[in-house]
């Protein structure tokens, strides 16, 4: 026999006692629960059945199904297995076959019992309304707008407090540099069809996000003018509106909000881009009719004043970008709060004098600003030594500063907690704007696996619907 044949079979000798000793594993477990060693019920080949994941909520066609079925027990022949629905016991079977008879949540568990210990796994399904259902808007009387990042999971969507909203946008839709767009964020997992079955079964409206390539904090990238240059031009802002047209249909969505934050850099472009909203904003209007919600986010900074005077007036709102005051970031800048009070309220200002004030939505950020890197002055370092942390993080790191501005996180964090969010809420209400919306609302929310969670008390959602109202 050569060296070759002998290797061969070298090798399958190997793999044999590998594939034995696997079996023999859990045979062994098997024989030692039977001589009554303590030993705890275990599920195997579980993984693909219950994963854990921020998209590990399962999204369901109303009436389609799903099977939890090839797994394994131990000890195999003395287990007690049941399966709950929402914690009501359904079945003792090895296997379950889950039916989404009606829209809605759905907890699927799975109980291995031997002894009285118990082995756990559960999904959470949730099951589409049916394909020509309709839903009624809940009435309310300001605009409290949860926005949604494009990062934003399954968790998030089932997290959020449809009782403290009024509508929901997702910022899922990315214009390229050939003037196309994508929807993919939204599409993954088809987390869109579950945000809009989930808002729509709350009676809550949802917009559809779009804009060129943003930042965390909801600013643009410097020098990208993508969904500038889409709308500029005649054909490609035609074939966009189209784009955009088609997929709220096919997605049931409520309208469309066009974040025009992305403007940045040269003075000609940043012009540009400002005069074609409102054509775009017009011509939006003609393709998706009375019936949708059409609104824009604006920036306070230098380029509002580049808006040709009314030509915002198709949108049902405005939404204002009233935070991150650009005073402490970058080199050499001081720490310090970039949201408070007093520029909420000056750029508040700014669009008052241009618009009613029932016509405005002024944003606060769940973002903190985190310096990492100071100078020997204390002063922030670089462009780079900063970035931004969310508010629940912020509290899963320090769970006693939901009532405070700054966290020692790092070289220090500042943000925006629960009383500076009542403030601005009241200030908002007492001067008659139309509402305020939360970016990014996602950093309101529990964490996945997070034990300080965003919720009741400690929300800045229900800080802002609770004073606004």
């Amino acid at each position: 026999m050569n060296i070759k044949k002998l290797m061969h079979l070298f090798y399958f000798m190997v793999l044999t006692i590998a594939s034995a000793s696997i079996i023999g594993c859990e045979k062994d477990e098997e024989i030692k629960q039977a001589e009554g060693r303590p030993f705890f019920p275990r599920i195997f080949k579980e993984a693909s059945l219950f994963p854990e994941s921020p998209d590990s909520i399962r999204v369901l066609d109303l009436n389609a199904s799903y099977t939890f079925s090839g797994l394994g027990y131990s000890p195999a022949d003395r287990v007690k297995i049941a399966w709950k629905v929402n914690g009501a016991e359904v079945s003792n079977d090895t296997s379950y076959t889950f039916v989404g008879a009606e829209p809605g949540e759905f907890r699927v568990t799975l109980e291995a019992s031997y002894e009285g210990d118990t082995t756990r796994r559960y999904r959470d399904f949730f099951v589409l309304p049916a394909a020509d259902a309709t839903y009624q808007p809940k009435p309310a009387n300001r605009v409290v707008l949860s926005y949604l990042s494009e990062n934003t999971g399954h968790r998030g969507i089932a997290d959020i407090d449809y009782d403290k909203v009024s509508h929901v946008a997702y910022k899922l839709a990315t214009v390229s540099a050939s003037g196309g767009v994508s929807y993919a964020a939204g599409d993954q997992f088809r987390r869109i069809d579950h945000l809009v079955g989930k808002a729509h079964l709350n009676g809550v409206p949802v917009l559809l996000g779009i804009s060129g390539t943003l930042s965390a904090d909801g600013w643009a990238v410097n020098n990208n003018y993508n969904f500038g240059n889409a709308i500029v031009n005649p054909t490609t802002r035609a074939a966009l509106i189209l784009s955009i047209k088609n997929y709220i249909t096919l997605r049931k969505l409520d309208g469309v909000d066009v974040m025009m934050t992305d403007v940045s850099g040269a003075a000609e472009n940043v012009t540009n881009n400002m005069v074609a909203v409102g054509t775009f904003l017009n011509d939006l209007r003609s393709a998706l009719g009375a019936q949708s919600i059409i609104t824009a986010t604006v920036t306070a900074d230098y380029t509002h004043t580049r808006y040709p005077a009314n030509s915002l007036a198709a949108a049902d709102w405005l939404n204002v970008h009233a935070f991150e005051d650009g005073l402490h970031v970058g080199p050499d800048k001081p720490l310090g709060q970039p949201s408070s009070l007093d520029y909420l309220i000056a750029s508040a200002d700014i669009w008052k004098a241009k618009y009613a004030v029932s016509k405005l939505v002024i944003g606060v950020s769940t973002l903190g600003i985190r310096y990492n890197t100071l100078l020997p002055n204390g002063n922030n370092a670089t462009w780079t030594s900063y970035d931004y942390i969310p508010y629940k993080d912020i509290l899963y790191n320090v769970p006693t500063a939901f009532d405070k501005e700054y966290a020692a996180i790092s070289q220090g964090v500042y943000f925006n907690g629960v009383p500076l969010v009542v403030q601005k809420a009241q200030y908002l209400k007492q001067n008659n704007y139309l509402g305020a919306y939360l970016w990014y609302a996602d950093g309101d929310m529990p964490g996945h696996n997070q034990i300080t969670k965003a919720t009741g008390e400690h929300s800045l959602t229900a800080a802002i619907y609770d004073n606004i109202n």
